[in-house]
């Protein structure tokens, strides 16, 4: 029994070994041929040369334009569809940041927006946060971005409306039937896995430039988590409750009234938060295709390199951001206020909202009182310190992680020829997941083939890879800290939820200020960016693992590393290839915006494609390539996850 034991547990080890001597086999094999072929079939294409692909869709780009008043599928459809939002957009903006209705200013003023916003917070969240929302409104102001800073929010409200009345019916229907969630899950799992930057191409083909390609984008990243969520809130609810409203002789309508809603109430604010999130961070990408507000701002001056400018305009929106989901985070508790204070409140609400409306100096933030042009001039002052007394450190950094780690891995990639490449990545699919892996990559390797864009996307993939290792690295490192140190857990996770309410934009200014533009650049803000989410799940992961299989190994004598090294992260795996699959997927939603601040390829050709229309062809082409390399890397981790986990 005991050889019997020992034989079937050597059998795992060997096959192991086995499979590293293969993957060490593929990688020597690798090198020698990339030294023999170097710069052979690469399929390296210039930044100005348009391939037959390219000029197909300039050519249909074209056409579209052409017939856009004439062909019924526009007139009837589309130009319909963007009319209705466009309209939605202007009536928010007219009520609360544009001139409108020949006015001067606003229907509502600033007066009247803060008392708004400092009202429903008291009525849904109380009275504590209606004070962070009246500060943070004022502080809006005196940065002197109010009028940014509205249409920003009325894009946000227009496109979180617009989601939620689809995204929570659909979430119903997906609650209540099988059939339905099983047919919206793939179509969710798509939505979230293409980078954000991917929707605003091709929508500006069928609804051009300017606020509603920005609010239908927004709509399409924001309302998977309204759908999801609210999906999940009711599959929550606990099945005798449903059976014994039933029982009781309720109607289906009245169970899904009277019983699945209210008893789902709190998990479906909680999607309300994520699709008010999810459309704040959108928005601000959306000012590559024109759209109003902070985002402008931002994406003009990182254009310009004017870090004092960018640094003003994300910490608008970050504080923007930290409003809203304080707020709708409280709404998830119920609380009762008195009568008196909310009839109070109202009243205090209608007085301000009259006076904003008649008088000008509520109506329009006092430009001599702001504090903006000194935050512009504080950010910019940090960063001329920081750029001439920090060279030796930052330089140092990032010459070490460009030399050591993305160079030698973009030349891999980069100067091996294109056949080499794809048989090494099918070969590795294969060994990891099977046949069916193997098959989606060699599909996938196809694709980027065809879009005639191979050598800007290995680049990306060598960035991608080296970012996500080191969101690795900072992830097993912060969250392993976490998971075995309760203290540590209550100091770091409330920073990581901070973090992952800010906007990708936002992640640009400080490291523009600290190492310049470069790619380098946006490789350290796509791991700030990805790091929260993968530091929180790894430290999850941690935390899981039995306490008493720990206790154990402590008792036979092993160290704090030694449990960590062969107790915790093995235990822990799932946690681990989870925490990478999604480490991958926020670093590809970073790659367009790091196309803005010298990260190259890919993001470059996105960027380009909406600034320059004989490019629009190529930028459609990275889009669609950047979304190939995210369903490959994300079926490769999948398929590792399964196989490990098993």
């Amino acid at each position: 029994m005991v050889a019997v034991a020992a034989s079937s547990g050597q059998q795992p080890r060997l096959l192991q070994y086995k499979k590293s001597l293969i993957f060490g086999g593929i990688f020597l094999a690798w090198l020698v041929l990339w030294v023999v072929l170097r710069n052979v079939g690469t399929l390296s294409l210039g930044a100005a040369d348009l391939t037959p692909l390219h000029r197909w869709i300039n050519g249909v780009n074209d056409a579209v334009g052409a017939s856009r008043n004439s062909n019924p599928v526009f007139l009837y459809f589309f130009n319909e569809i963007r009319l209705v939002i466009d309209e939605f957009v202007t009536f928010i903006q007219a009520m609360i940041a544009q001139p409108s209705f020949g006015r001067p200013v606003p229907v509502i003023g600033w007066l009247g927006v803060v008392a708004i916003a400092g009202f429903v917070s008291l009525a849904v969240a109380g009275w504590r946060i209606a004070l962070l929302a009246i500060a943070g409104f004022v502080f809006l102001g005196l940065q002197g971005l109010w009028q940014e800073s509205m249409d920003t929010l009325s894009l946000t409200l227009a496109a979180v409306v617009i989601s939620l009345l689809i995204g929570i019916p659909l979430g119903i229907w997906a609650g209540l039937s099988d059939r339905a969630n099983r047919v919206l899950t793939p179509v969710l799992d798509f939505m979230q896995t293409m980078p954000t930057f991917v929707y605003l191409a091709p929508l500006t083909l069928f609804f051009l430039i300017g606020p509603a390609s920005a609010t239908i984008a927004t709509l399409i990243y924001a309302a998977p988590p309204a759908i999801r969520i609210t999906a999940h809130a009711i599959r929550s609810v606990p099945r005798n409750t449903v059976e014994a409203s039933e029982s009781l002789g309720a109607t289906r309508k009245q169970t899904l009234v009277k019983v699945l809603l209210p008893s789902s109430r709190k998990t479906i604010v909680l999607g309300v938060n994520q699709t008010i999130m999810a459309a704040l961070s959108m928005v601000t990408i959306a000012a590559l295709i024109d759209a109003p507000g902070l985002g402008k701002t931002v994406v003009k001056a990182l254009q310009t390199l004017d870090v004092g400018t960018a640094f003003n305009a994300g910490l608008a929106i970050v504080v923007l951001a930290i409003v809203l989901d304080r707020v709708t985070t409280a709404a998830t508790e119920r609380r009762k206020l008195p009568r008196w204070a909310l009839f109070g409140g109202a009243g205090v609400t209608a007085v301000c909202v009259y006076l904003s409306y008649t008088y000008l100096w509520a109506a329009e933030f006092q430009s001599d009182v702001e504090i903006g042009s000194s935050i512009n001039k504080g950010a910019t002052a940090v960063t001329e310190w920081a750029q001439d007394s920090l060279p030796v450190l930052t330089n140092g950094f990032k010459d070490f992680v460009t030399f050591a780690l993305i160079n030698p891995l973009q030349a891999l990639l980069a100067e091996s020829p294109w056949f080499l490449v794809a048989l090494v990545i099918v070969a590795v699919s294969f060994m990891i997941g099977g046949v069916r892996p193997a098959i989606i990559s060699a599909v996938c390797v196809a694709l980027l083939i065809a879009t005639g864009l191979w050598q800007d996307s290995m680049i990306t993939l060598a960035s991608t890879l080296v970012a996500t290792i080191m969101v690795m690295l900072l992830g097993i490192v912060v969250g392993v800290w976490m998971g075995r140190s309760r203290r540590a857990d209550r100091f770091i996770r409330p920073v990581l939820d901070a973090a992952q309410v800010m906007p990708a934009f936002v992640y640009l200014v400080p490291f523009l200020a600290l190492f310049s533009a470069s790619r380098f650049t946006a490789i350290i803000a796509a791991v700030v960016f990805a790091a929260p989410v993968a530091i929180k799940i790894i430290a999850d992961g941690i935390r899981a693992v039995s306490p008493a299989t720990v206790e154990a190994s402590t008792a036979l004598g092993s160290s704090s590393w030694q449990t960590i090294v062969k107790v915790q992260l093995p235990m822990a795996r799932g946690a681990l290839t989870l925490a990478a699959n999604q480490g991958l997927i926020y670093v590809l939603s970073m790659v367009v915006v790091g196309g803005l601040v010298g990260a190259g390829a890919l993001g470059y050709d996105v960027v380009a494609g909406f600034s320059q229309g004989q490019l629009y062809g190529k930028g459609l082409a990275a889009g669609l390539a950047i979304v190939v390399l995210g369903v490959m890397l994300d079926r490769l981790t999948q398929a590792a996850a399964k196989r490990w986990t098993n």
